[in-house]
């Protein structure tokens, strides 16, 4: 966990229309090319997006497992696989990890932000251990709590998308530790 909340700030918003997803890029030297290293948010599929906080490395392996299991579920099913479904196959593996001898959980949570036929667009937080719930906002990362806050107070039903983008850009910039929010801080704006 504290490799979680050390992270950069990840958070998302379900709204009518769609579901947004920014994180906190935070780079680690001035030499490392941007366009080659996206490190927080993650394509799955042409339905679903996840964003990470923690060990990214860790991030990688889960997210390659829930592509892999999303294929095999498209091509045996011929439609895609329910988001609720996907997350809950991933859990069981981070949950598995933490309660077998000899292995070290995962230090990752990840944000999943998809659709589908049953439920629509969905917003979805999973923990090292494995368990996961729904949000219509959350943040993961450093400062989350803050960010959390703010989801309270300013979050509605029925948000439309430019209103949520608008209040994940002020979340960010509440979250981040700098006095201006820059396009090489953060990924704001991503939307599935």
């Amino acid at each position: 966990m504290e490799a979680i909340n050390h992270a950069g700030t990840s958070m998302g918003v379900v709204a009518d229309g769609g579901v947004v997803l920014a994180a906190e890029r935070r780079t680690s030297g001035k030499l490392l090319d941007q366009r080659l290293s996206q490190e927080k948010l993650y394509y799955v599929s042409e339905d679903l997006m996840v964003a990470v906080a923690g060990i990214t490395a860790d991030a990688n392996i889960l997210i390659d497992y829930a592509r892999s299991l999303y294929q095999r579920y498209l091509l045996t099913y011929n439609e895609p696989m329910p988001v609720e479904q996907l997350v809950q196959a991933v859990c069981n593996v981070k949950q598995n990890y933490t309660q077998n001898g000899g292995l070290r959980p995962f230090g990752v949570s990840l944000l999943y932000a998809g659709w589908d036929r049953h439920y629509g667009w969905q917003l979805y937080q999973s923990d090292p251990s494995g368990n996961y719930s729904g949000w219509k906002a959350t943040c993961i990362g450093a400062n989350n709590g803050t960010a959390t806050s703010l989801f309270k107070s300013d979050y509605s039903e029925g948000i439309k998308l430019d209103d949520a983008k608008a209040m994940v850009v002020k979340a960010l910039t509440k979250t981040i530790e700098t006095t201006a929010l820059s396009a090489d801080r953060g990924n704001p704006g991503f939307s599935c």
